[in-house]
């Protein structure tokens, strides 16, 4: 699945509900009702990394953080309100980035729609 990152980011966001993708800040960014942004891809603020930062459950960034320093981050602007910076240049479990995104959505999305992935 992750061959361009890119196209396995935007297919995992896109399977979700009344979800929508756009640029903001020049980088790729997937909005829930075209409004709030849920994960935005970064590839340009990591000193030429390539990444994505999305929000995150409670605690979810710093026990990432603390079990792989390599694949998991604290992003600038957005990593002091708990978002999650996901490296993916770099060996990932692709059913665990589908976790983390889906997370990434409950964590954002109105309950009506959160419904509607159970």
């Amino acid at each position: 699945m992750a061959d361009d990152p890119l196209e396995s980011l935007r297919r995992l966001c896109l399977a979700l509900p009344e979800t929508t993708e756009r640029l903001s800040h020049g980088a790729p960014t997937w909005f829930i009702q075209d409004k709030k942004t849920f994960v935005t891809y970064a590839d340009h603020h990591h000193d030429d990394r390539v990444a994505f930062w999305c929000a995150a459950p409670p605690g979810t960034q710093e026990a990432l953080l603390a079990e792989d320093h390599e694949r998991f981050f604290r992003p600038p602007y957005v990593g002091h309100r708990g978002w999650l910076g996901v490296y993916v240049d770099v060996p990932q479990d692709w059913a665990e980035i589908a976790e983390i995104v889906a997370d990434a959505y409950r964590t954002v999305a109105p309950k009506r729609l959160v419904a509607r992935l159970e």
